[in-house]
């Protein structure tokens, strides 16, 4: 990826919907821009198969198409993108912050957080002992794997529940493991996945422990009303319990809720002045690709107008 400088007027971190959003809009208004991101471009959104609730689409698109057109979009403009993990922003004074990443540094006048959320994990034994030998976060990803065979899905959200439902289309078998007695999940989604005759749900239940051999074999429940262990036999588990805030390296830059959410302003200003937040990093996110893409939005105005002193 071409850097051509490293000192910019805005550094965005993330290319979800949030970030390649505020990397359009501030690119578009002629700001130096560039993108950080980790991994690939899209976020967790390019893992959706597909996105059936973002205006313009009437028959749905994949997260993977969605997002590519978002970043072909921005680099129309001139946007400049690199691959890194932030490890660190030090404001400076007024229109400079360092941002550091393991190997490089950038200067910016202004900087847009949205680098959005990781999956969270059970904690039960055997979890990290069998991650790509049974036990996914990303049905998406590793579906195909499963034809013919049996998985489980642990959680209750919607995330969950298309996770499953994608499961059906190559497992014989899909258990959906759920702690309550009741779904999360809104109910137009709870009647999708009760339609599918290859999911079962499991209600009031947790898996205490993943075992195999190679590769994952079982896993043991417990039912949280009537405290009864059983075994369930298994090829692959799928953990989609939640997300938690990529913030940890912001802890003493910025407010964060009890969550590790970040606190923003109704412009996104975080409570350093030139520091923006965007998407499902921020507080009282509703956690959709049309809200992120309108927080990136939003966050790339409010950054320009920072910077220009307005």
């Amino acid at each position: 990826m071409n850097q051509e400088t490293t000192n910019y007027d805005v550094i965005i971190v993330g290319a979800g919907p949030a970030g390649l959003s505020a990397a359009l809009y501030a690119a578009r208004d002629r700001l130096s821009t560039l993108l950080i991101e980790k991994l690939v471009p899209g976020g967790m959104a390019a893992q959706a198969e597909k996105v059936d609730n973002y205006p313009g689409f009437h028959e749905g698109v994949s997260g993977v198409d969605l997002t590519a057109k978002m970043l072909t979009q921005a680099q129309k403009y001139g946007l400049q993108e690199t691959v890194g993990e932030v490890i660190e922003i030090i404001p400076q004074g007024i229109h400079r912050f360092t941002v550091k990443t393991a190997d490089a540094e950038y200067i910016s006048k202004a900087v847009i957080i949205a680098g959005g959320s990781d999956k969270m994990k059970l904690g039960a034994p055997g979890e990290n002992e069998f991650i790509g030998r049974g036990v996914s976060y990303c049905a998406t990803c590793d579906a195909p794997f499963y034809t013919g065979k049996t998985a489980a899905v642990a959680g209750g959200g919607n995330s969950a529940l298309f996770e499953a439902m994608h499961l059906a289309k190559f497992a014989d078998k899909v258990y959906l493991i759920h702690r309550r007695d009741h779904m999360r999940a809104t109910p137009v989604v709870q009647d999708k996945a009760s339609a599918e005759p290859k999911i079962e749900f499991i209600m009031s239940s947790v898996i205490e422990s993943v075992t195999g051999g190679e590769f994952v074999e079982n896993i043991n429940l417990k039912n949280v009303s009537t405290g009864e262990i059983s075994k369930l036999a298994v090829d692959g588990v799928f953990i989609s319990i939640g997300l938690k805030p990529n913030t940890n390296y912001l802890k003493d830059v910025v407010k964060l809720d009890g969550n590790g959410l970040i606190v923003v302003e109704h412009n996104m200003q975080t409570s350093v002045p030139g520091i923006f937040a965007a998407g499902d990093i921020r507080h009282h996110s509703i956690r959709q690709i049309i809200a992120a893409a309108g927080d990136g939005a939003i966050a790339a105005v409010s950054a320009k107008k920072w910077i220009g002193g307005e």
